[in-house]
């Protein structure tokens, strides 16, 4: 973004619970804010608002697992023809690509290939492999790797403040470690042992 190279097709591949679909919709953030594009987001401005809500007329997030067929894929080639509603990209997240059907994909590529100025691509997969050559060799790929324990730590440390919850270190470490390097894991095994324990 800062050296004004915006791609028109992205790949954030890694383990679950890296935060992959979180940087896209940073990113859809950083390219739509009423200041940008910037890689500082304002974060107050209706874009940035609408964004994080999850409700952006031009941010279409799309899960693969349950739209992978050519259907939706064409469906989402005439979206692209039509210019953003209000914003300067059109940004369409697809999480879960991998499941895209081999007829979809093939469909998606003709907008991949020729894309208005206005559009971006940000595929969100934990099965990099399974995405085509076709489509991989006309995006950027960005390749998340399992987060380090000690931002899991302090992740964990900051909501159970926030939560009233007193927990050892120890016990957070057990909980971190459950996790193998994925933040939503993570917090999926510490929301349990609230769940059990209590406040303790």
């Amino acid at each position: 973004i800062q050296s004004g190279r915006i791609a028109h097709g992205y790949i954030f591949s890694g383990q679950r619970g890296t935060g992959k679909t979180t940087v896209a919709r940073i990113l859809a953030r950083c390219l739509n804010c009423i200041q940008g594009p910037t890689a500082t987001p304002c974060g107050v401005c209706s874009a940035c608002i609408e964004i994080g809500a999850g409700n952006s007329v031009d941010v279409i997030e799309i899960d693969a697992a349950s739209n992978r067929g050519i259907n939706e894929m064409r469906e989402i080639r005439e979206n692209v023809r039509y210019r953003p509603a209000r914003d300067r990209y059109k940004i369409f997240i697809v999480d879960e690509a991998h499941q895209i059907t081999k007829e979809a994909f093939n469909a998606l590529l003709k907008t991949l290939e020729e894309p208005p100025e206005w559009v971006v691509f940000i595929l969100c997969t934990t099965e990099a492999n399974e995405i085509p050559n076709t489509i991989a060799s006309r995006c950027q790929h960005f390749t998340f790797r399992s987060v380090d324990f000690a931002e899991i730590m302090k992740r964990m440390k900051f909501i159970a403040a926030g939560e009233d919850v007193e927990a050892s270190d120890e016990v957070l470490s057990v909980l971190a470690q459950a996790g193998e390097g994925s933040v939503r894991d993570s917090l999926s095994a510490m929301d349990q042992a609230i769940a059990c324990c209590g406040k303790t």
